[in-house]
């Protein structure tokens, strides 16, 4: 009998701590660590991130395009062929309605009429008064929750003419689990869910 009620509350104290427990983005730069947020109401994107991350498909790729007041962008190359043959495509999910505020982070495109995000590329506004003229353009699918203070570092580098940083700043993306109270404690609010 006892062992069977320790076992009963062994499983349920385990299912407890997942409940409370999160998924989250790390991006191990060159330059410091940055937390993600990645939205529920994205699961295409939040889907594919980790699964990209898991993978290790970021592991030989780059932030290649940094711009103060603008975005801070890693991946795929910016290229035609970075997406036209691309298997990492995905409808956009504008509804879940994202904005493209300080710390946003979201999904590259090319000028596809269909605005599909390209999975393989991500960037993070750094724009501390936001970039409302992507919204409904490009996805938002999470939100830095630590390490701003890495993007507002990697903007201001030395850079080619098409905003390469001179020196390479490299990532290597995980993901990780964290604790409610882990993330609440970097002052990030999670929301219940309707």
């Amino acid at each position: 009998m006892k062992k069977a009620f320790l076992l009963l509350f062994l499983l349920g104290s385990s299912a407890f701590a997942q409940k409370n427990t999160y998924q989250v983005g790390q991006i191990k730069t060159s330059m410091g660590e940055v937390l993600v947020w990645l939205y529920d109401d994205t699961p295409k994107h939040k889907k594919a991130f980790i699964e990209l991350a898991e993978e290790g498909y970021w592991s030989d790729y780059t932030f290649n395009r940094v711009i103060e007041n603008f975005v801070a962008q890693g991946g795929c190359p910016d290229v035609p062929e970075g997406f036209a043959y691309s298997v990492h495509l995905l409808e956009p999910e504008f509804e879940a309605g994202h904005k493209h505020v300080y710390g946003a982070f979201g999904a590259g495109r090319d000028a596809n009429p269909g605005k599909l995000s390209a999975a393989c590329q991500f960037y993070i506004v750094q724009n501390k008064d936001g970039l409302s003229r992507l919204d409904g353009d490009y996805m938002i699918y999470g939100q830095v929750i630590k390490g701003m203070d890495v993007v507002n570092k990697m903007v201001k580098v030395e850079k080619d003419k098409s905003n390469k940083p001179l020196t390479p700043i490299t990532m290597e993306v995980n993901v990780i689990k964290m604790k409610r109270k882990q993330i609440e404690a970097l002052g990030f609010e999670i929301l219940k869910k309707k």
